[in-house]
């Protein structure tokens, strides 16, 4: 199989590409940035944006399967951005792979699209986008989702059908990992975080192997008869866990004292709204330090149905929630001694 890795020099990306390269597939990868070390995996690495069609249309060349993974993800920022990359992009992606006769595309989503503020106990992939979205970025995902599950079965120019579909991954870490353990690290070390609500949520996690295995079963599921064509599906551990005891026994390992503190769920909307329209208001850059869609995150449960995912997609974790922390402790560690986070 000859594979493009949008956004292969990040975290999911990167391990999308080990992965394809250790079972012999070729891979090419696609991200704006110089990542040398792509190649030295043995990848071939092309820099571009995914907002010129044209850059896209030359990564294609003799590809098979898309993976979808680049997208600007934040809680906050220009509205104009995550429409360029999130929507734009992913609808320049989907042209692409018409123009060039690829025909499976991969989309990497989240489970935010279909966030709403409200707990989310067990549901699965029939519950509806909502009418409103806590920021920018569920928006403009759930919109790229919606263009990427509406393109199944549309023809390519070789007279093809081109095959779809989504992943959700929930809350993914291990080695590696940019942004959801680094980032709350680095808050519980400045004192910063706080338990929003009750405390008493419960959340589903991803370890990073386990998202990388549902995508290559993706990629194989939409050969053939498809039957994950069109459709999305939730991935996770499917080991529903209170977020807090999960987290401070992370920072128990790393002699971070552990976070105890809590504010109710109202005030920290509140405060996230406050502190966005300051943002907002002064043009500061970057994010604020509280956002809505932050508390609101953090302070309900969200944990999902994969039945459709093992039906269609023969998805089991393969790696367990304990197991997947004890990976990734020594990869922190080695972070926090190099003063990354």
């Amino acid at each position: 199989m000859r594979a493009l890795v949008t956004g292969g020099g990040g975290f999911l990306g990167r391990a999308i590409t080990e992965a394809l390269l250790a079972r012999g597939d070729e891979v090419r990868t696609f991200a704006r940035g110089a990542y040398p070390e792509l190649d030295e995996m043995g990848a071939e690495h092309m820099r571009g944006d995914i907002a010129h069609l044209g850059a896209l249309e030359l990564a294609m060349q003799d590809i098979d399967v898309v993976f979808h993974v680049a997208s600007l993800v934040a809680q906050y920022g220009d509205p104009a951005d995550f429409d360029r990359i999130n929507v734009d992009g992913t609808r320049n992606v989907i042209e692409a792979c018409r123009r060039t006769g690829v025909t499976r595309l991969v989309f990497t989503s989240t489970p935010s699209v279909i966030h709403d503020g409200n707990d989310k106990l067990g549901i699965d992939e029939s519950v509806p986008y909502p009418a409103d979205f806590a920021c920018d970025y569920f928006r403009t995902k759930a919109e790229a989702e919606r263009l990427v599950l509406a393109a199944d079965g549309s023809m390519t120019a070789e007279d093809q059908p081109l095959r779809t579909c989504a992943l959700r991954p929930h809350g993914i870490f291990g080695p590696g990992d940019t942004s959801l353990l680094p980032l709350l690290i680095g808050k519980a070390i400045k004192g910063n975080l706080r338990i929003v609500g009750t405390g008493e949520t419960k959340v589903d996690w991803t370890y990073v192997d386990n998202a990388v295995h549902a995508h290559l079963l993706a990629a194989d599921a939409l050969d053939g008869e498809a039957p994950a064509g069109g459709k999305a599906f939730f991935i996770a551990n499917d080991e529903p866990t209170n977020p807090w005891t999960f987290f401070n026994g992370i920072l128990r390992e790393l002699g971070i004292p552990e976070v105890k503190r809590k504010v109710p769920l109202g005030f920290a909307k509140f405060a996230g709204s406050a502190a966005e329209g300051v943002w907002r208001t002064l043009k500061l850059k970057g994010e604020p330090p509280a956002t809505r869609a932050q508390a609101s995150v953090i302070g309900t449960s969200h944990y999902f149905d994969l039945s459709a995912a093992r039906r269609d997609l023969g998805y089991e974790p393969q790696v367990s929630l304990d197991e997947g922390v004890k990976r990734t402790i020594p990869w922190l560690k080695q972070q926090m001694d190099e003063g990354r986070l």
